[in-house]
């Protein structure tokens, strides 16, 4: 049975081959440890996936709920054309200076518009039709979300949901984050306006899956 070191192994094997030396990235990263910040963004090799499902789709306009210190952020925002735009909602200060930083860092400050705040006050204000949507904030308010990331979104817009899995504790685990995520999946049995799938994903951040949906 592989460890969750075999896991790390392989992607920075596979990471080593599709990635590459990213001082940008890298940096941003330094900044968040610096900060005391929680080691749970996405990993290089899904920030990258995440990156070529936004240039795949052809997004202009992009909704990220959830900023941490803005490593998803700038993969996503690096894919935008020059006029495209992202906004993204956190609700913890200090995740919000240090993604501010790095922004700056990155040199795509004048693409990225970070809201401060309850991500759920801040949906509401939101107008643009997003051609896609990355939810990675608290599991509680997940099936909440993918509503407003539906909401938000046209026919053909891509939703990408994290952390679904959760080591299989979606099935019975019994704290906050896992009923969410079920909430989630329940919102999924029933929901018309979207088509999903779900992915189960094992890499540098162990065993874990992303939910993958298309506004129809």
């Amino acid at each position: 049975m592989p460890s969750n070191a075999d896991f790390a192994a392989m992607d920075a094997w596979l990471g080593a081959r599709v990635g590459g030396d990213d001082a940008i990235l890298e940096a941003a990263t330094a900044r968040a440890e610096a900060a005391g910040l929680p080691a749970i963004a996405v990993s290089e090799l899904q920030g990258k996936f995440l990156h070529l499902l936004a240039k795949l789709v052809g997004a202009r306009r992009i909704l990220e709920i959830g900023t941490l210190a803005g490593y998803s952020t700038i993969w996503l925002a690096r894919a935008l054309p020059a006029d495209g735009r992202l906004d993204t909602l956190d609700i913890d200060p200090r995740h919000a200076d240090v993604a501010a930083a790095n922004f700056a860092a990155a040199g795509l400050a004048d693409r990225i518009t970070l809201h401060r705040g309850p991500a759920l006050d801040t949906l509401p204000g939101l107008a643009d039709p997003y051609d896609m949507a990355f939810i990675d904030a608290d599991k509680q308010n997940n099936a909440a979300y993918l509503d407003w990331a539906i909401r938000l979104g046209r026919p053909g817009s891509l939703i990408v949901v994290d952390n679904v899995v959760r080591r299989g504790e979606v099935i019975a685990g019994d704290d906050a984050k896992a009923a969410g995520t079920r909430a989630l999946f329940d919102a999924l049995i029933t929901e018309r306006r979207i088509e999903a799938t779900a992915l189960q994903l094992a890499g540098a951040k162990g065993w874990d899956g992303m939910v993958i949906a298309r506004v129809v």
